[in-house]
Order: structure tokens, then C-alpha cells, then sequence
């Protein structure tokens, strides 16, 4: 059974084209599955066991995902992980189940983003500067990659993937990869440029053109972790809420931007959004800023 998992993970890497990280998540979904099965079934799994599975046999994984306490927004996930499975099996493999399809995917609320304050952001600069008092280097390449983020409204994965030859010269745009492949252009803030200027003119490793524009404290390209650490170091020296993190930036960017006049279509562009439903999201976040302004402000809104 794990065989032929690992080819069906190295299809999706080789010749989907996902990132690891997907691919990861991908193994971690099949693996709960046949966990599950196995146990299920009272036996070690065997290949066309996969193509007896009924409704039952998934139905009974989902409710047993819910009483471990899984969120929906997961489960929905590692069944759309397993129908991927399926389809891979049912092509490559000649293993073929219909059941499969016909299990409905759990329903996950659509929940508001939630952007930051403005003055928060600006806040962060010198929190950056109390924290990272020792190292100065440190300190310029956290204040570069916060004003990147917010400045450009990046994925953290996207930031993490420039490189020193994507910003040389300081070119007024940056052509970003993000999900699925999908290459956007995103402007860059004269502003952005002067942070990581001083980052670079600071920083003691990783000038090569092709390295990775922000390092760890070992010359290592920077992880995910490395930067939400760096978020949640600020959070808790400025006593920020909960959902301060790398991405609440993009959010902030995306509130903004919108506050301020860009209309849905140029948005989704610039956050690469797939989809204008999930750029129209950011429309509630803003009406919802309106409506609690006219409820204390208008001298109407408490009238009975």
C-alpha cells in the first residue's frame, strides 16, 4: 500500500507539478485513511481493498475525523485528497470506485479575514528594533520581510522564494509564482525597496544572485516557521489578538487597498487569487468596518 502512495505522491510532484507542502499534507490524508480502513476492515490493507470501499467505509472516516476533533476546513481537505487518490488509481493503477464521489464533502463556513491596524504595522518597526537589539542584521532582514508582506500583500511562501537576482535593480514590478504555479506581476513600494536595501547592506551571508533573498541566523534560506516566529515575537511584545500572523499582513494589504478605491478585479490580481469568490471576501470585511462606524456614529443607528 505505501508504494503505491509514493507513486501516486511522486505524480502529483513530477507531473502536477504541486509544492511538498501539498504533497505532504497529500500522504498525511491517505496515510489517516488507511489507518482507518485497516482497522475498519480488521485486516492489513491489500490494494483492491481500495476498490471495495462502500459509502459506509468513507462516511464512517469522516465521522471518525469529527470525534478526533478535526476541523471541517481539514476533513473537507483529506477527502478532496482521496478523490484525487482515487482518480490517480482509477487511471494509472485500473482500480476503480465510485463511492467515492458520491460522499459529501463537509460544509466549512466562510470566515471574514481579519486585517490588522495600520498603526499596528508601523508598531511593529520598533518592537523589531527592542527585540533584535543585538543583532542588527536580524533586525533589518524582520522590518524588510514585515514591509514586503504588507507592502505587497505576498504569500509567506512567495517572500520566502525571492531571490537576490528577482530584486536587482529594483524593478518597479516582481513576477511572483504562487499557487498552483500561476505567475502574477505585483508592483513593489519605493518604500519596500529602502528596507530591504538595508537588510542586504547588513546581512552577512547569502549575496550569491540566485540565493534567497532573506537568510536564517546559520546562512540557511529562511523557512515558513523562521518567519511566523517572527510574527508571534511581535505579537506578544505588542500584545496583539491571536490572528496576527504572516498572513493577517496580506489581509492588511488587501483591506487597505480595498478602503481605499481598488475595485475586486485588479485585487485578484494582486493577491493571485484563483477565484473572485474568495477576493470578494474581503468586500464583507470592509462593510462590516462601515456598518460598526454608522452603528456608534450616525445619530440615527440608536433610535428605537
Amino acid at each position: 500500500m505505501n508504494t503505491v502512495i509514493d507513486d501516486f505522491i511522486e505524480y502529483i510532484l513530477n507531473t502536477r507539478k504541486y509544492s511538498i507542502h501539498t504533497a505532504d499534507a497529500y500522504r498525511a490524508d491517505l496515510d489517516d485513511f488507511c489507518r482507518f480502513y485497516g482497522k475498519f476492515c480488521g485486516t492489513d490493507l491489500e490494494l483492491a481493498d481500495l476498490a471495495r470501499a462502500d459509502t459506509i467505509t468513507f462516511r464512517s472516516w469522516l465521522a471518525d475525523r469529527q470525534k478526533r476533533g478535526l476541523s471541517f476546513k481539514s476533513t473537507a481537505r483529506a477527502l478532496s485528497s482521496l478523490r484525487s487518490f482515487y482518480k490517480y488509481l482509477a487511471k494509472h493503477k485500473n482500480i476503480k470506485n465510485d463511492a467515492v464521489g458520491v460522499v459529501s464533502s463537509p460544509k466549512i463556513p466562510k470566515k471574514l479575514s481579519k486585517a490588522l491596524e495600520v498603526s499596528d504595522v508601523a508598531d511593529m518597526r520598533g518592537a523589531i528594533r527592542e527585540i533584535d537589539n543585538d543583532e542588527p542584521w536580524i533586525a533589518a532582514r524582520d522590518w524588510a520581510l514585515v514591509t514586503l508582506l504588507f507592502g505587497c500583500g505576498l504569500r509567506i511562501s512567495e517572500a520566502l522564494s525571492i531571490t537576490n537576482a528577482d530584486i536587482a535593480g529594483h524593478p518597479d514590478t516582481l513576477r511572483i509564482v504562487g499557487k498552483g504555479s500561476k505567475e502574477r506581476i505585483v508592483p513593489v513600494l519605493p518604500a519596500v525597496y529602502r528596507a530591504i536595501e538595508k537588510y542586504v547592506a547588513a546581512r552577512p551571508c547569502g549575496n550569491a544572485p540566485d540565493d534567497e533573498l532573506f537568510r536564517s541566523v546559520r546562512g540557511l534560506p529562511m523557512s515558513a516557521r523562521m518567519a511566523e516566529k517572527v510574527i508571534e515575537k511581535l505579537r506578544c511584545y505588542l500584545q496583539l489578538p491571536d490572528y496576527v500572523t504572516p498572513h493577517a499582513l496580506r489581509h492588511t494589504f488587501a483591506t487597505a487597498l480595498l478602503s481605499d478605491g481598488a475595485d475586486l478585479r485588479s485585487l485578484q490580481e494582486l493577491l493571485g487569487h484563483s477565484s473572485l469568490s474568495t477576493t470578494q471576501l474581503y468586500t464583507k470585511v470592509n462593510m462590516s468596518e462601515i456598518m460598526n462606524i454608522y452603528e456608534h456614529c450616525h445619530p440615527r443607528a440608536n433610535e428605537n
